[in-house]
C-alpha cells in the first residue's frame, strides 16, 4: 500500500507540473501570434490629449485618408493623432505633433504620388491574392510602407505601424522612425523659393493639381523648350563654323540630342532650387527628364557610331576583294552590333525606370507577371516576331557569317552587304539595286559569302571539240588568252 501510495504522489506531481508548461507555452505561443498582428505599447501621444471624432485609424486605408483630409482643411493638430509622437517629450508633443504634421504633409504632397485606394482596407492589412501566389497572402501585417524617398544619396521610408494600448482597438499610426526623419525629408521635399510667394487662395486643390499649378507648370515647359530651341541653334551654328569634315557632321547630328540634354538638365536645376510641383507632377516631370536624358545620351552615342560607320563605309564598303583587309570588314560589322547594343541598353533603361516609376508591376499584380509559365507564354506569343528579330542581327554579329561589304550570292543575286540592321539587311546588286531583306529571311536561306577568305573562284570551262581537234593547240591558245586576262590569278594553277 505504501509503494502504491507513493506512486500515485509521484504521477500527481509529474502531471501537475505538465500542464503549467503546457499552459505557459500556449501563452507564449499566443503572445507571440499577438505580436505579430501589433506592436503593444504603454501609451500613444499622451501629450495630445484626446482623439478627435474626425481622425479614423483602423486600417491603413482609413489613416491615411483621414491624414490627406485633415491636412487639406488645415487642421495639423488633428492629424497628429495619426503620428506616433513616442520619440518627442511629452511636454512638446502638443506643438511639435502638429508642426511634424504639417511637414509630413508637405513631404507626401511633392515627395511621392500616394493613393490611399492602393492601400489595404483590412484592420490586419493582410494581402488579399485570389491566385494565391503570393508567398504572405492572408498573413496579418502590422508594418508597411508608404513611400520610399531619397535625401543626399541616404534612403528614407515613411512606414505605417499598427500599434495597441492595452486592450483598446488597435490603431494604425505613422511610425516612430519615420516621425524622426520628417524634418530631414522636409528640408529636400519642402516648399520651394517660388511657392512661398505664392497666396493661399491659390494653393487649394483643382482637379490633380493646384490652382498655381495649372498656370506655372505650362510656363516652366515653355520656359525650358525655349531653352532647348536656343540650344539647337547654336549647336546648328557650330556645325556650320567648323571646317568641313567629320567633325562638323557629327557635330551638325547632334543639335537635337544636345538640347533634349540641356532642356533636362535645366529642368532638374529648376526643380531641386526654383519651384516644386506636388507628387503627380513631380512624379509625370521626373519621368520624362529620365526619358530626355536617356534619349539625349543614347542618341549622341548612336550620331558618334554612324559618323564612324559613314567614315568606314566611304573607305570600305564596295571595294572589299581579296586585296582589303579582313580586319576593316570585322570592324564595321562590329560598330553595326555596337549600334544595336547602345539602342537595346537605352530602351530598356528606360522602360525599366519608367516602369518603375508609375508602379506598372504593382497594378497588374506582380505575382502575375512573375509567374514564369504565364510570361513564358506572353513572350512565346506575343514577343516571338520581335524578339526574333532583335536576336538575330546579334547572332549574325557575333557568329559573323556575312560582315560589312561581303560578296555574297543570295538567292541568284550577286551583292554586295551594304548594313545590317535590327530587322532587315541592306544588300547592293551589281546593277545598283538595293535588296531589304529580313533579317529572319536571311538566316534561315542558305547563301553564298565569295569573301570569306577571299573573293577569288576556281571556275571550269567546257568545250565541246571535234575527234580530230589538236587538244595541245587549244590548250595552249587557252593558257595565252588566260594569261592576257587581268581577272584571272595564279596562272601556274591552270
Amino acid at each position: 500500500m505504501q509503494k502504491n501510495g507513493a506512486w500515485l504522489v509521484a504521477l500527481v506531481l509529474a502531471v501537475g507540473l505538465l500542464f503549467p508548461g503546457l499552459g505557459m507555452a500556449q501563452e507564449q505561443e499566443a503572445e507571440s501570434e499577438t505580436r505579430k498582428q501589433w506592436f503593444p505599447v504603454d501609451s500613444l501621444n499622451a501629450g495630445l490629449g484626446e482623439v478627435p471624432e474626425e481622425v479614423k485609424r483602423l486600417t491603413p486605408r482609413d489613416s491615411i485618408r483621414s491624414f490627406q483630409a485633415l491636412a487639406e482643411e488645415q487642421d495639423f493638430a488633428a492629424a497628429a493623432h495619426l503620428l506616433n509622437l513616442s520619440a518627442v517629450e511629452e511636454g512638446d508633443q502638443e506643438w511639435r505633433g502638429p508642426l511634424l504634421a504639417r511637414q509630413l504633409a508637405e513631404v507626401l504632397r511633392r515627395g511621392e504620388w500616394l493613393n490611399a485606394s492602393n492601400l489595404p482596407g483590412r484592420q490586419d492589412a493582410a494581402i488579399e491574392d485570389p491566385s494565391g501566389q503570393h508567398p504572405l497572402t492572408g498573413e496579418p501585417r502590422r508594418d508597411i510602407e508608404l513611400a520610399s524617398l531619397t535625401h543626399q544619396g541616404e534612403v528614407y521610408d515613411i512606414r505605417l505601424g499598427r500599434y495597441r494600448v492595452d486592450d483598446e482597438e488597435p490603431v494604425w499610426l505613422v511610425t516612430e522612425d519615420s516621425v524622426t526623419a520628417i524634418p530631414t525629408l522636409y528640408e529636400a521635399y519642402g516648399p520651394s523659393l517660388l511657392e512661398e510667394y505664392i497666396p493661399e487662395r491659390f494653393k487649394t486643390s483643382l482637379g490633380w493639381l493646384e490652382i498655381w499649378e495649372w498656370v506655372v507648370i505650362p510656363l516652366f515647359l515653355l520656359a525650358i523648350g525655349l531653352v532647348g530651341w536656343g540650344v539647337y541653334r547654336l549647336v546648328g551654328l557650330l556645325a556650320d563654323w567648323f571646317p568641313a569634315g567629320w567633325s562638323s557632321i557629327f557635330t551638325g547630328r547632334i543639335d537635337g540630342p544636345m538640347a533634349l540634354l540641356v532642356m533636362a538638365f535645366t529642368a532638374q536645376v529648376l526643380l531641386d532650387y526654383v519651384v516644386s510641383f506636388t507628387a503627380v507632377a513631380t512624379t509625370f516631370i521626373r519621368v520624362l527628364l529620365m526619358v530626355l536624358i536617356a534619349w539625349g545620351v543614347g542618341a549622341i552615342a548612336l550620331r558618334l557610331v554612324d559618323t564612324i560607320l559613314l567614315r568606314v563605309t566611304r573607305r570600305f564598303v564596295g571595294e572589299i576583294d581579296d586585296t582589303k583587309p579582313w580586319d576593316e570588314r570585322r570592324l564595321l560589322t562590329t560598330l553595326y552590333a555596337l549600334r544595336r547594343v547602345i539602342i537595346l541598353i537605352m530602351v530598356a533603361a528606360v522602360s525599366v525606370y519608367v516602369l518603375s516609376q508609375i508602379q506598372l508591376f504593382e497594378t497588374l499584380g506582380m505575382s502575375l507577371l512573375a509567374s514564369a509559365s504565364v510570361l513564358a507564354v506572353l513572350v512565346g506569343i506575343a514577343g516571338q516576331a520581335v524578339l526574333g528579330n532583335i536576336l538575330s542581327p546579334f547572332q549574325l554579329s557575333l557568329a559573323k557569317p556575312i560582315r560589312i561589304g561581303d560578296l555574297v550570292m543570295f538567292e541568284g543575286q550577286w551583292c554586295y552587304v551594304e548594313g545590317i540592321f535590327y530587322t532587315f539587311i541592306r544588300l547592293r546588286v551589281w546593277d545598283e539595286r538595293r535588296l531589304i531583306v529580313p533579317v529572319t529571311y536571311f538566316i534561315s536561306k542558305p547563301f553564298e559569302n565569295l569573301s570569306v577568305k577571299s573573293a577569288k573562284m576556281y571556275r571550269t570551262l567546257e568545250l565541246v571539240v571535234h575527234l580530230s581537234a589538236d587538244i595541245d593547240v587549244i590548250r595552249e591558245k587557252f593558257l595565252e588568252y588566260a594569261k592576257h586576262e587581268e581577272n584571272v590569278i595564279e596562272h601556274h594553277k591552270l
